[in-house]
């Protein structure tokens, strides 16, 4: 009889990327004898008493890989004994891009000098933005501009003057965002390392004509060979976030290797046909070792 693990997802993205996803990993669980189900966030309700399953069809898992945000879910899961990969608490840290770049402050990994921005009430937005002077002066122009919570490169704004730094401050009034030095020596160019446990698995170099090197964004990639500092503080930047697995995102070229940001659930289909690595095979190798049996 075939063990059984859950592929946690949210029940509104059931896109053709998502399938593409779940399809690799389960084929990649198939040959480990592993059949990996995968169950909407929404097939789960979080009660007082634990989580309730919606579905009659679902096994006991052996481990879950939760690949949505659904932070209540997770915890709770969690709570019930459940191994989480990543766990609740990574992919909060990676949820929140205020939060993330506060923990690799903590553990020292090199980043962009980054500004939280001050907290607002939407509907109410700022009575002073005096704020944004000092932001400028502390990162120079031009300077980068990220909404908290964005995915694929989104909610990103690359911003030149005071005028439009001000006028954007006032849009995202009520949008938790921060502002960041722009490393122009890595303008539309970045580098992604996946890490799992504490080794790089494949990298690649993404490239764009804009300043965001996303391959949803419409960047092109290629087979890439990270030094060893480079590799060392994208292992740096895993652990900061307790990442069990994590595409880890570089900016180059200036003295040292920068994190841009952490991904705890990034879709590898693009560095696996950039690279040839089989990186779905190394996550379900990794999750395996750490089975949970209630």
């Amino acid at each position: 009889m075939k063990e059984t693990a859950w592929l946690v997802y949210n029940g509104g993205l059931f896109t053709h990327k998502f399938q593409d996803y779940a399809s690799l990993m389960q084929r990649a669980a198939r040959l480990r004898g592993v059949e990996l189900t995968t169950v909407a966030n929404d097939e789960l309700l979080v009660t007082t008493d634990g989580v309730t399953p919606c579905r009659s069809d679902l096994a006991e898992p052996a481990f879950i890989h939760f690949a949505d945000k659904d932070l209540p879910l997770a915890n709770a899961l969690e709570r019930e004994g459940y191994r989480l990969y990543n766990r609740a608490r990574t992919i909060e840290l990676c949820d929140d891009k205020r939060l993330m770049h506060q923990a690799f402050a903590g553990y020292g990994v090199p980043q962009p000098l980054t500004i939280t921005a001050p907290m607002a009430y939407p509907k109410l937005g700022y009575r002073n933005t005096a704020f944004c002077r000092q932001a400028a002066s502390l990162l120079g122009f031009p300077l980068v501009v990220k909404e908290a919570f964005g995915s694929f490169g989104e909610q990103v704004y690359w911003v030149e003057t005071m005028t439009e730094l001000e006028d954007l401050v006032e849009r995202l009034a009520g949008v938790p965002h921060l502002y960041q030095k722009a490393v122009t020596e890595s303008f539309g160019s970045d580098i992604r390392i996946n890490i799992v446990g504490s080794s790089p698995v494949a990298a690649m170099k993404r490239k764009a004509e804009g300043f965001r090197a996303n391959v949803t964004a419409g960047g092109t990639t290629e087979p890439y060979e990270p030094s060893q500092e480079e590799i060392n503080v994208a292992v740096a930047a895993a652990r900061a976030v307790g990442a069990d697995m994590a595409g880890v995102d570089l900016f180059t070229g200036s003295e040292q290797p920068l994190v841009c940001e952490i991904n705890s659930n990034p879709h590898v289909r693009s560095i696996i046909e950039c690279t040839g690595v089989p990186v779905h095979h190394t996550m379900i190798e990794k999750m395996l070792q750490g089975r949970t049996h209630i």
